[in-house]
């Protein structure tokens, strides 16, 4: 996936701390394409990433959680379409070690979920006595 996501990589993306530009996000064999438009971004997919991915053998699977989601405090759509499809454009999604995201880049939930989660982690270290 580093191969594809290097050789597709084009003047897209978001703009990161000053001059430098994030237009992928990589974790074994899940990607996250980013882009500053959905102009952009529909490009990237299927212009490059697409055609890339074609050219070593593989495909993109609109049937294995292919989605969209906008970064933005108001709800903006985002039709992408790869292969002919329409890929469902979500509010939220876990990704990277379940992690989740929000489109209003809020961290709130995230927080709760893991708050939540500590006191069944305690009880895990206390019984195999790990701490």
């Amino acid at each position: 996936m580093d191969r594809i996501s290097r050789r597709s990589q084009g003047p897209e993306g978001v703009q990161w701390f000053g001059n430098h530009r994030i237009s992928s996000l990589l974790f074994a064999d899940d990607v996250v394409l980013l882009a500053s438009s959905s102009q952009d971004l529909q490009r990237v997919l299927t212009e490059r990433f697409a055609a890339e991915c074609e050219a070593a053998g593989m495909r993109i699977s609109t049937s294995k959680l292919a989605e969209a989601m906008v970064l933005d405090r108001k709800r903006v759509a985002c039709p992408l379409r790869v292969c002919g499809e329409v890929l469902p454009q979500v509010e939220e999604f876990k990704a990277y070690l379940g992690v989740l995201f929000t489109s209003e880049g809020k961290m709130e939930r995230e927080i709760d979920r893991r708050i939540g989660a500590a006191p069944a982690v305690m009880r895990s270290v206390y019984r195999t006595g790990s701490w």
